[in-house]
């Protein structure tokens, strides 16, 4: 049992660090623990949504009539044991009309607050950039959960993200990062392990490294389905119960086994 809902979004303006396979995932197994989980897919190219094999998606099943206009949230997708609000191509009409509505920034937080009572996690996967769909995911979160590849190009984006968190925290001065997630680690290679200790040198706090296991990833994005529905007791899925205990660590959830 959750104590109270709570919007984390997953974040990094650098693509391919993992954000979409990290939201998804540890979105379900917080599922299977029995907690009732909202995805957001605030990426225009609809990675989460395809992933979890939902098509056919029109814009008015996205955010962008509540962003644009106000509405509210609509009705969410459900499956796997989640709800998800799906992505659209069409979504990324909103970032330029969002610059012409006084507050669009901030009117999913809002939206959020009007459905708390129907979940206890809220998991928002923000697109690959600092444009407007961005800066909305962020201003709803109540903390950040960060991955960053074990690489030149996760270190190289530091300073980027360093500085997107220091313009948030200027309208939510309340703003934090719950854990910064390290990514496509490979133990074997000296340049990821160096890698990993500049991340542990410099961010805090830092999530258990995720091995980079690229079949089982790459084979349940393909079946449309959860590592921990596609190959459970896999050891990536026993990666993703990993992250996701150090998540509720995190963030301070409560949560116990499904029964």
């Amino acid at each position: 049992m959750v104590l109270d809902v709570i919007t984390l979004t997953v974040f990094n303006h650098a693509g391919g660090a993992g954000k979409t396979s990290l939201t998804l995932n540890v979105g379900h197994e917080l599922a299977h623990h029995g907690q009732r989980v909202l995805l957001i897919d605030l990426d225009p190219q609809a990675n989460l949504t395809g992933w979890l094999g939902v098509t056919g998606v029109t814009r008015a099943q996205t955010v962008y009539g509540a962003v644009v206009d106000g509405l509210p949230l609509p009705t969410p997708i459900e499956v796997y044991g989640l709800h998800l609000i799906p992505a659209h191509v069409g979504l990324a009409l909103a970032e330029s009309q969002m610059m012409g509505r006084v507050g669009a920034q901030s009117r999913l937080r809002r939206a959020l607050s009007a459905v708390a009572d129907r979940y206890d996690v809220v998991l928002i996967d923000s697109p690959p950039s600092l444009g407007q769909l961005a800066i909305l995911g962020a201003l709803a979160a109540d903390q950040m959960v960060v991955p960053v590849p074990t690489r030149q190009k996760g270190l190289d984006a530091l300073p980027g993200l360093q500085e997107a968190f220091s313009e948030y925290r200027e309208v939510r001065p309340d703003l934090t990062v719950a854990l910064y997630v390290p990514t496509f680690y490979d133990a074997r290679r000296l340049h990821d392990r160096e890698a990993l200790a500049d991340l542990k040198a410099h961010l805090s706090p830092l999530a258990t490294p995720v091995p980079q296991r690229e079949a089982v990833w790459l084979d349940s994005t393909a079946q449309g389905a959860p590592v921990g529905v596609y190959a459970p007791d896999s050891p990536v899925h026993r990666d993703i119960m990993t992250l996701t205990a150090d998540i509720v660590d995190a963030v301070g959830l409560r949560v116990g086994r499904e029964a």
